[in-house]
């Protein structure tokens, strides 16, 4: 079922071909759905094509971008075209609330985390990134993507203010991961010289020209010099970039 509202969204031009290159990672499906195993109704916030919601009872997806919802699977689940910081329902509406790597797309990134506690009778789960945290080697190429990040990435003191007490939980990103999130190829270097995977990474949409730090990428690659350079990441399983679970306690 779908709700049309008139919302303009920046998914509404990068979203194309979203779902085949951002599919949910069983492991990280895991990490984030063991804090909603007692919930009946979920609100996934910011939803996006779909990734990462369970099979609950009643799900109820809030996403403001049109070419996204058009992406979602057929199923059941309420969808509702809005944006986090007006969500159209009532207090305590829902068991648990959800929002997957979403909070930094927000205008108000307080305000919409404030919705969700509104609408929330008890967890919420918000799968984000701590750019201070992140030791990713793209940076090394694009210092640009860290500067993004440390201006559009809420601070664990924004999640508390809105939220109350919070746990942060650290999510490792395994070597094969699946979502192409933008350190999900950290051991798959070439993937970062594809356009459609760049495509469907947001970050790359906001840092202008990049031409220059690609082909430096490309030529590291050719001559051997990447894999000497991080040689010390390429026989590990997965590492911790900065994704890190925020559950309200």
């Amino acid at each position: 079922m779908l709700e049309n509202v008139s919302v303009t969204a920046l998914y509404d031009t990068i979203g194309l071909g979203y779902r085949r290159l951002r599919r949910p990672d069983p492991r990280i499906a895991a990490s984030i759905h063991a804090h909603l195993t007692e919930a009946h109704s979920v609100v996934n916030v910011g939803a996006g094509t779909g990734s990462y919601e369970p099979a609950v009872h009643m799900l109820t997806a809030v996403e403001p971008s049109a070419t996204m919802i058009r992406q979602r699977p057929q199923d059941t689940s309420v969808v509702v075209q809005a944006r986090a910081e007006d969500l159209p329902f009532e207090d305590g509406a829902f068991d648990a609330s959800m929002a997957i790597l979403t909070v930094h797309h927000w205008k108000d990134a307080r305000r919409g985390l404030r919705e969700m506690r509104r609408v929330t009778r008890d967890k919420i789960v918000v799968l984000t990134f701590d750019p201070r945290m992140s030791n990713f080697w793209l940076l090394d190429y694009l210092p640009s993507l860290a500067e993004l990040d440390c201006q559009q990435m809420p601070a664990m003191d924004d999640f508390e203010a809105a939220l109350g007490p919070v746990e942060r939980i650290p999510v490792p990103i395994p070597h094969d991961c699946v979502d192409g999130m933008l350190c999900a190829y950290w051991r798959r270097p070439a993937a970062y010289l594809e356009p459609d995977v760049r495509r469907s990474i947001s970050s790359f949409w906001k840092i202008g020209d990049i031409t220059e730090p690609l082909l430096r990428l490309k030529n590291d690659l050719r001559s051997g010099a990447w894999e000497r350079r991080y040689s010390r990441i390429l026989h590990r399983e997965s590492l911790d970039f900065g994704y890190h679970l925020v559950v309200t306690r």
